[in-house]
């Protein structure tokens, strides 16, 4: 670098580019942080949703995951349940039973039919 022939003018511009490069890492060094600290923010959120939140005065409990999955798990056997049939308790151990009255009352599907009807699809074997 050149010296201009005036010192003081020539301190002033160095000192100037001093605190010019300071400034600028400073300002890298805080975003630098602030995102580390946006970062830590956003894992702690999910971790407080992964693991839940005990109730406080004012504010309900939320579960979770892992408590949310089983939930999921004892609604979907429930469900289960209902579909197949089993100890005769189930939505599909009723339908059976319906259809089984329906065959008892009209054996020949066709014969029930009102006039003008669509066919009737066929019986499950």
């Amino acid at each position: 670098m050149e010296a201009t022939g005036n010192p003081a003018l020539d301190a002033v511009l160095m000192w100037g580019g001093v605190i010019t490069v300071l400034a600028g890492v400073a300002a890298l060094l805080w975003r630098a942080v602030s995102a580390v600290i946006r970062l830590a923010r956003r894992v702690d959120e999910f971790m407080d949703d992964w693991a839940g939140e005990p109730g406080r005065p004012g504010v309900p409990p939320r579960p979770g995951v892992m408590e949310r999955v089983a939930t999921i798990d004892e609604r979907l056997t429930r469900v289960e349940h209902e579909l197949y049939p089993n100890s005769g308790g189930s939505l599909r151990d009723a339908v059976d039973q319906a259809n089984e009255r329906l065959v008892r009352l009209c054996p020949d599907p066709d014969a029930c039919d009102p006039p003008g009807s669509p066919p009737a699809p066929p019986a499950p074997q």
